[in-house]
């Protein structure tokens, strides 16, 4: 999560950019599937959108490592072509979700969001620019959601609660503990469930099912260690031993603790400034198994 700068504060005026998928498949259709490095680094990351150049660390690297991706994963590129169909549904479901958050947080800001091809390691993040969703990941991310329309509605809805939070989180990350990073998480999670229906990652609500208590209880155990390895960021996983059970158990204090709440505006604020995920957890009420 990166806090995103000088946002609109009208949820009407949210920009949705598809652009760069767009100028990504006429370079790809032009060099029939192979687009060489100078291409992708000249044409597609230097004259593209701002989303595109801060996906750039960390994610593209560049135009070289880019064209290797797009020849070594030539099925997920071919298939992430046949998805751009599915944007224009998602942006105009998205303005619903944005109209709900509105409501919701009169706090709440609006940066564009940028639907982009990156280098097929990273579904969606936040910068400087607003939210960035990487499609050929989320093309092929199939166990999130079977529709990818609605894959990407929540991913988005996701990524949008983390923009809403407070840039003092991202400044003290180094000092984070399972318990601080996967509410974190679950306020997003939460965030996504309130403007668009449901969380982005769904799947865990059956990858966990029968066992609840006793990832609760291993939960507990862990909340106050720095190792967020276990919990967080440590991919998808099986439905045997799913990953990224933070964003889960996190999403479910935070349920807790805003439920509770008289006063829900507050209540939603309260989380997404996270000053006291101790004092969350205690009040929320919620309890292992729960």
């Amino acid at each position: 999560m990166v806090a995103a700068a000088a946002p609109s504060s009208a949820p009407h005026a949210v920009e949705i950019r598809t652009s760069d998928v767009a100028r990504f498949y006429r370079l790809y259709d032009a060099a029939k599937g192979k687009p060489s490095a100078t291409t992708l680094q000249r044409d597609y990351i230097d004259r593209g959108t701002d989303g595109v150049r801060q996906f750039v660390p960390y994610r593209i690297m560049s135009g070289e490592a880019l064209a290797l991706e797009v020849v070594n994963e030539a099925e997920v590129y071919r298939q992430a072509r046949s998805c751009m169909k599915a944007l224009p549904a998602v942006k105009a479901k998205l303005q619903g979700a944005f109209r709900r958050l509105a409501a919701l947080d009169p706090q709440a800001t609006f940066p564009p969001v940028t639907i982009l091809i990156g280098r097929n390691n990273s579904g969606g993040t936040t910068g400087k620019s607003g939210v960035l969703i990487g499609l050929e990941v989320v093309c092929r991310s199939s166990w999130l959601q079977p529709k990818l329309t609605d894959r990407l509605y929540h991913l988005v809805a996701h990524e949008y609660g983390h923009v809403q939070q407070s840039p003092a989180l991202d400044e003290d990350s180094e000092n984070t503990t399972v318990l601080k990073q996967s509410l974190v998480e679950g306020v997003a999670e939460l965030v996504a469930q309130l403007i668009s229906g449901q969380v982005s990652n769904v799947h865990l609500q059956t990858w966990t099912s029968g066992r609840v208590e006793a990832i609760d209880a291993r939960f507990l155990a862990d909340a106050d260690k720095k190792d967020l390895s276990p919990w967080l960021y440590n991919g998808v996983g099986t439905p045997d031993a799913p990953g990224d059970l933070g964003y889960w158990v996190g999403y479910r204090i935070a349920r807790a603790y805003y439920d509770k709440a008289e006063d829900k505006r507050a209540a939603l604020r309260t989380l997404l400034d996270l000053k006291d995920p101790a004092a969350i957890l205690r009040d929320s009420g919620w309890k292992p198994g729960a």
